[in-house]
């Protein structure tokens, strides 16, 4: 956009109008701030209490006075690679320690 700006002279209105482009899309300014304070809070809490999962470590930053939102943390969570991992039932892990059926070598009487 500032390329055709330069080039052709005109104004931003007239060089979005030329390429078919919303003016708007040209002056957003995004007002989200940076996360990096939050991402460093939540990897505090994750470091001291290993087994949380996300909704704990939010009821915990509400508990600090941070206005989240739980799906931005647990978005946030997932990026920094804080999952828990599942546990596998037990009855699940009994079936893997048996060893695997054998062929039958001869008729049993």
């Amino acid at each position: 956009m500032d390329k055709v700006r330069s080039d052709w002279k005109v104004s931003t209105r007239r060089a979005c109008a030329a390429l078919k482009v919303d003016r708007s899309l040209y002056v957003y300014k995004s007002k989200r701030g940076g996360q990096a304070d939050l991402k460093h809070r939540i990897k505090e809490i994750c470091e001291t209490r290993v087994r949380y999962g996300y909704r704990r470590v939010h009821v915990l930053l509400q508990r600090d006075g941070w206005p989240v939102n739980p799906k931005r943390i647990y978005r946030l969570y997932k990026e920094m690679g804080l999952q828990l991992r599942n546990k596998t039932p037990k009855r699940r892990v009994k079936a893997k320690l048996r060893e695997d059926r054998q062929t039958a070598v001869q008729i049993g009487l």
